[in-house]
This record gives C-alpha cells, structure tokens and sequence, in this order.
C-alpha cells in the first residue's frame, strides 16, 4: 500500500474516531441529562417529618436450625421520619413483631413464639421518585418467649425457659436482639410499599447459635407534621 493509501486510511480512520467520538458525547450527555432528571425526580421536601402508621407480615425463621419452617405473624407500629436533604432522609419507629419458627417432629407440630418490640433506626436514600433504598440497625427487646405443640386435636403452650428447664437443658434466652434492616420502599399518593430483610445478629438462646432471620413487608400512610 502506498503511502497516499496509507494516510487515506488514517484520515478515514480518523474521521471515523471523530464520528464514534461525537456520538459518545452525545450518549454521555444524554445519560447525565437522565441521571439530573432521576435525581430531580427523586428529591423529597428537606425538612419535612411524616409519621406512618403501618401494618404487614413477617416471614420469619431461625437460623442454624435445618429442621424448621417459617413462622408466619404479624408485623404493625408506626414509624416518624425526617427528611435530612433532598435525597436522604432518617427514621425511627415502634413496631410490635411476631418471630420465631415452625416445626414438626414426628406425629407433634410445635410453634416457637418470639415476640418482639423493634426500633428500626433507619437511613433512607430516594433514588428515584418515591423509590428509596434503606439500611440501619434495629434494636429489639423479647416480650413473649413461648412454645406451643399440638398432636391429635390437643395443645399446650408453655414458655420457653421452662421448656427448656423441663428438659433438663440449661440455656438462658436473650431478652435482647439486635438485627441489621436492609430493604426499599415505594410511596405513591401517601401509601408507602416496604419490604426489608431483618438480618438477627444477635443469639436467641446465648448457649446455641441460632439468630432470628426475617423478611417483613408491609403498607403504611404517611402524615406529615
């Protein structure tokens, strides 16, 4: 190829880098064009608290323990939250919430109750309009530690530490739980969708290694102050 061709080729190539060049551009702008769009419509009121009343169901479980099933309860409280900025926003809330496990042993089905008062303390970040993402940790304290079991047609509940007390096995139950909330949430004409996981970081029984695990969801309102 003579060099003619050669610097042909080059300028040929070249504008073409310019032509790929200019529509990358056009692309780049475009995408923060989209983005600056996003984030004006995600932006929430800075300096507005609501308050939301909410109720929904916990898919709760206990972890380490192969042999059980979900316990299916009830999660209901209400929650305040503050928005920071634009985008980000914190809350706090009371929230009454069923735990536990499900299992079956033999002919015998038993219900491990665990009840709960939460604090979710969360930090909130609106990606898109309504669409927040959230992370935080939740505070919990044990209000009910029972154990249900039923066979043929008969029941009988008693609490945990005296189950174990009748079994001869020694474990002291903590009263306390911590747990790491991770979800999103999507509000709409004030009615708030949230779904979050409630990872338990703390033990259930202090001698074991079983930790509560929890998907929750549920439907709010929100009021503004």
């Amino acid at each position: 190829m003579s060099f003619l061709h050669t610097f042909a080729s080059v300028q040929q190539n070249n504008q073409q880098f310019k032509f790929n060049l200019k529509n990358m551009k056009k692309v780049i702008l475009s995408a923060l064009v989209l983005l600056t769009t996003l984030s004006a419509n995600a932006q929430q009121e800075a300096g507005r608290i609501t308050v939301q009343p909410k109720v929904g169901l916990n898919v709760a479980s206990v972890t380490k323990d192969d042999d059980s099933d979900s316990r299916i309860g009830l999660a209901a409280g209400a929650e305040i939250e503050y928005q920071v900025t634009d985008m980000v926003s914190l809350s706090g809330g009371l929230l009454y919430s069923m735990q536990g496990a499900k299992g079956k042993l033999g002919g015998i089905d038993g219900t491990m109750k665990l009840d709960y008062i939460n604090i979710p303390i969360l930090a909130n970040v609106y990606v898109a309009k309504g669409f927040a993402v959230k992370l935080g940790l939740q505070p919990g304290f044990m209000i009910n530690d029972k154990i249900k079991v039923s066979q043929n047609g008969v029941s009988a509940e008693v609490s945990l530490d005296k189950a174990f007390k009748q079994a001869g096995i020694e474990a002291t139950i903590n009263k306390f739980d911590l747990a790491i909330p991770v979800g999103v949430s999507y509000e709409f004409s004030n009615f708030v969708v949230d779904a979050r996981y409630n990872w338990g970081m703390t033990k259930i029984v202090k001698e074991s290694n079983s930790k509560n695990s929890v998907f929750q969801i549920s439907v709010g309102y929100k009021f503004a102050l």
